[in-house]
C-alpha cells in the first residue's frame, strides 16, 4: 500500500476515534450532557456525575437518567461480604458509548435476606456466589442508594485525551503485576485505570470513601 494512502487512512481512523469520544455521534446533543469528566463535589463531600449523586441518588433515578433498566446481581464473596451490582450495557450518554456498573448501598441484614430469596444461584471461579434477585427484591432495590459507579468506555482512551478532559491526576500508582496505572483524582473521588494494552476503567466514589480505592492498590505495592 502506498505510504501516503496508509497514513491518510490512519489519520481518518484516529479522527473517527476522537469523534466517538468528543462528539455526539449523530445523536441529539443533550441540554444537560452526561459526560464522564463532568464531576462535581458538593459541600457535604458527595460526588455528582451523570446527574447522579453518590450516597443520595437511587437506582430508580439512574434508570430514569439512563433510560434503561439494567441487570442486577447479588454476590457473596469468599470473605462473606455482600455486593450488589446493577449492570447497564451499551449506554449512549451524550453520544459516548459505555457500559456502567452501579454498586448499591445495602444493609447487610437486608442483603442477606435477599440472597436467601435469590434465584439461579451460581458459583464463580474465585469462590464468589452469585444470585439473581427476585422480582419483589428488585422492586425494593429500586429505592436503594448508589454507593459508587464504574464507567467502562467503549473506546480506548489515549493518555493525551485523558489529560485534556480530566486534567493532571494528583498521583499515579502502578499495579504490581500488570501494565495498568491508576490515575488518582482524590479530591474528585475518581480513579482512572489507564491500560496501555486494553480499555480504560473509571471509578467514582465519594472522596470520604476513597480509601476503598486505595486499599487494594496499597496492598499491591
Amino acid at each position: 500500500m502506498d505510504r501516503k494512502i496508509f497514513f491518510s487512512i490512519l489519520a481518518i481512523s484516529l479522527l473517527a476515534l476522537a469523534a466517538a469520544i468528543l462528539l455526539p455521534g449523530g445523536r441529539t446533543v443533550n441540554e444537560h450532557p452526561k459526560l464522564p469528566w463532568d464531576v462535581k463535589v458538593d459541600e457535604q463531600g458527595k460526588v455528582t456525575v451523570f446527574e447522579l449523586t453518590l450516597g443520595k441518588s437511587t437506582l430508580e433515578q439512574a434508570r430514569q437518567s439512563f433510560q434503561a433498566q439494567g441487570k442486577a446481581n447479588l454476590f457473596l464473596t469468599p470473605d462473606n461480604r455482600y455486593v450488589v451490582e446493577v449492570y447497564f450495557q451499551r449506554l449512549y450518554l451524550s453520544g459516548i458509548r459505555a457500559d456502567i456498573v452501579l454498586n448499591m448501598e445495602l444493609e447487610e441484614a437486608k442483603a442477606m435476606a435477599m440472597f436467601e430469596r435469590g434465584e439461579r444461584i451460581s458459583r464463580m471461579g474465585n469462590g464468589t456466589r452469585k444470585i439473581e434477585l427476585s422480582s419483589d427484591d428488585m422492586a425494593v432495590l429500586a429505592h436503594e442508594r448508589i454507593l459508587y459507579i464504574t464507567y467502562l468506555p467503549a473506546a480506548d482512551l489515549e493518555e493525551p485525551l485523558i489529560l485534556s478532559r480530566f486534567g493532571e491526576p494528583e498521583s499515579r500508582v502502578q499495579e504490581e503485576e500488570s501494565a495498568i496505572t491508576h490515575w488518582l483524582y482524590t479530591a474528585k473521588g475518581m480513579d482512572i485505570g489507564v491500560n496501555p494494552d486494553g480499555k480504560e476503567v473509571i471509578q467514582y466514589v465519594n472522596p470520604g470513601d476513597f480509601s476503598k480505592v486505595m486499599k487494594p492498590l496499597q496492598l499491591n505495592n
